[in-house]
């Protein structure tokens, strides 16, 4: 087990000597680090983000997430499905030649949904979700879709793209729904239970087809509640679903949340990260949608040191634990 830094959409040499600084091994990009080139990402822009990251002594593991425009057709069955179709394949394998091992991607052509921002220890600002106010949003989209149409989408997808990943020796994983309620902006929500995570690894059996493991997120769904969120851990970790961990906690399951720091959330993070050795993760745990206390920077310099050293103590304290 190892720990990451996710570096979103901004990589700088700044950026990248504090994470080597601070003792992360696997590094997490996100979209905007890459050219956008016709709908695809080319080989020469991936190398040369690997070679920048590579030069302080990080390994570039994962991106996460292309533009929406790359796959909004694939995503909501639209007249240009195949056309984008060829070029994520296109981008899956410049990406494994350009010596990128993880693809992270989501199933919400709406993205990330939150409400206004909350407070909590001591005035420190966290993001929140309410889905009595967000329910009453307006469409998003065309029209409403039915859940039904969105995992014949899904399926399509998952069908066309495994073999390739398989052939070329990359993984892809798919984030959960933020939040997991079933449906917003006339947008079902796919991927927010346990059941659907299973059927969506059952839709091709492939190492090649797994999870980007938000435990965030997933600690967020109904059926994490009452210690769910360990089965759903220990379930997929056995089968070796669970490709990299956004180790974050949340107060409780939707409807209603908020985000917490790591170690104050209604998920026992200690409990969690032994399930994840005990199973054999062999993949990083990285910080994510860390708190904003005071005086930190914008990027989440505070937050995100805090949040490092914390998955680190885990790490070193179930691991020699286990060895008793």
């Amino acid at each position: 087990m190892r720990v990451g830094f996710g570096l979103g959409d901004v990589v700088t040499p700044e950026y990248l000597k504090y994470a080597a600084q601070f003792g992360v091994t696997d590094i997490r990009v996100g979209r905007g680090a890459i050219p956008a080139r016709n709908g695809r990402w080319e080989l020469q822009d991936l190398v040369k983000l690997r070679q920048s990251v590579e030069q302080f002594g990080l390994t570039l593991t994962a991106i996460e997430n292309v533009p929406t425009a790359f796959y909004d057709h694939v995503m909501l069955g639209g007249p240009k499905r195949d056309e984008q179709i060829e070029n994520m394949i296109a981008t899956v394998r410049n990406m494994a030649r350009a010596g990128i091992p993880i693809f992270g991607y989501n199933w919400m052509p709406s993205n990330v949904w939150r409400t206004p921002s909350q407070y909590i220890r001591a005035g420190t600002e966290v993001t929140a979700f309410d889905y009595a106010v967000a329910h009453e949003s307006p469409l998003t989209h065309d029209r409403e879709y039915t859940e039904e149409e969105m995992w014949e989408y899904m399926e399509y997808w998952i069908k066309a793209i495994t073999p390739v990943a398989e052939e070329e020796g990359i993984r892809l994983g798919i984030h959960p729904c933020d939040p997991p309620v079933e449906s917003l902006g006339g947008i079902p929500q796919l991927l927010r239970s346990f059941d659907a995570y299973k059927r969506l690894t059952e839709i091709v059996e492939s190492p090649s087809n797994a999870i980007e493991f938000c435990q965030g997120t997933f600690s967020e769904m109904a059926d994490a509640a009452n210690g769910g969120i360990y089965d759903m851990i220990r379930y997929f970790g056995e089968r070796k679903k669970i490709l990299y961990v956004h180790f974050r906690n949340v107060s409780n399951p939707v409807p209603k949340f908020h985000e917490e720091f790591i170690n104050t959330g209604h998920v026992d993070m200690f409990k969690a990260m032994q399930i994840y050795n005990e199973v054999g993760f062999d993949g990083f745990f990285m910080d994510d949608h860390v708190p904003h206390t005071h005086g930190d920077t914008e990027w989440g310099h505070r937050g995100r040191a805090f949040a490092n050293g914390y998955i680190q103590a885990l790490i070193e304290a179930v691991q020699k634990q286990a060895v008793r």
